[in-house]
């Protein structure tokens, strides 16, 4: 299995170790606009093959699709954060561009290739590489629930002062600090709900520290997160490549799901060899309705911003 990883910075060359240190795929192609700079991150992680004992090929390129050809998943990780005194609108327009770009590439060497896209404002960039290729919506994929799940887990794992791995619990809604809706409904340990455990308001500040856990991050370390971020995606390739068919949160064209329609927002979905294998529908209460109803308005306020890129 081939995989190919736009975008070499600190998501990408990350989601590329943890893909070659876990043996998902057995070929990985870094790809990067920058003169040598993919070549070089390639050649880093291939030197850790006999210290971390995998054979995982992985290679780097200099904007050279053709070496990409044949990827069996696509992740498209580049663009620009947001600068300083750069409206939003600034920056649709400017990643959307380098996405629909990247996208049109990749698909000219791998027409069959599974899509995830990382690339920030997430969930309306994913609505853009699908309007824009025309693929079906199985094969383009969102990873911001991945990451906001772990978040969640991680954050209510540490108020519990138990093992994050016994925690099941997931994001869905916009990726976004205003837009997420963590389930403290549904979450659990050990298949024993957490409100068995923690406090409303307990479960309260679990569920804000985790909308704001990109935020807090970049705070911390004065850029965006890559080891969470590169991980989720090597998670969900992993489910991809591997037909682990996981139910997994990610961005997925709705069509009359959850109320919504012709928008790409957080869903629990199944991922499996053929992408989205399934769409989940769980029974939300009216509190959670509203929510979801409130973050698809935000989401969908965003798309607008791309009417000039896709007409």
């Amino acid at each position: 299995m081939k995989v190919t990883i736009v975008g070499a910075g600190n998501v990408g060359a990350t989601c590329a170790d943890a893909i070659a240190y876990r043996r998902i795929a057995s070929e990985i192609v870094l790809l990067d606009i920058r003169e040598g700079f993919a070549e070089g991150k390639a050649l880093d992680i291939m030197q850790t093959q006999t210290t971390l004992g995998f054979n995982t090929k992985v290679s780097g390129s200099t904007n050279d699709y053709s070496k990409t050809a044949g990827s069996d998943v696509v992740v498209i990780t580049s663009g620009i954060p947001r600068k300083p005194g750069m409206t939003r609108e600034e920056l649709i327009g400017i990643n959307a561009g380098i996405v629909k770009g990247v996208a049109e590439n990749l698909l000219a060497h791998s027409p069959n290739a599974i899509v995830v896209v990382v690339s920030n404002p997430m969930d309306t960039m994913t609505y853009l590489t699908l309007k824009a290729t025309g693929l079906p919506k199985n094969r383009i994929i969102g990873m911001g629930g991945t990451l906001d799940s772990s978040r969640f887990k991680t954050y209510l794992s540490l108020a519990l002062d138990k093992p994050a791995n016994d925690i099941q619990g997931m994001v869905i809604g916009g990726h976004g600090d205003t837009t997420m809706i963590p389930l403290t409904r549904l979450a659990s340990y050990n298949g024993v709900p957490v409100s068995e455990f923690l406090s409303a308001d307990e479960l309260a500040k679990v569920a804000a520290d985790t909308m704001v856990g990109g935020a807090t991050l970049t705070a911390l370390l004065g850029t965006s997160a890559w080891y969470a971020p590169g991980a989720s995606v090597a998670f969900l390739v992993d489910s991809i490549l591997n037909d682990q068919k996981k139910m997994i949160p990610c961005s997925v064209m709705l069509e009359g799901e959850y109320g919504q329609s012709d928008i790409c927002i957080g869903v629990p979905c199944i991922i499996g060899r053929n992408g989205i294998e399934k769409i989940v529908n769980i029974e939300l209460n009216e509190e959670e309705k509203a929510k979801f109803a409130k973050s698809a308005d935000a989401v969908r306020a965003m798309n607008g911003d791309l009417k000039s890129i896709l007409s």
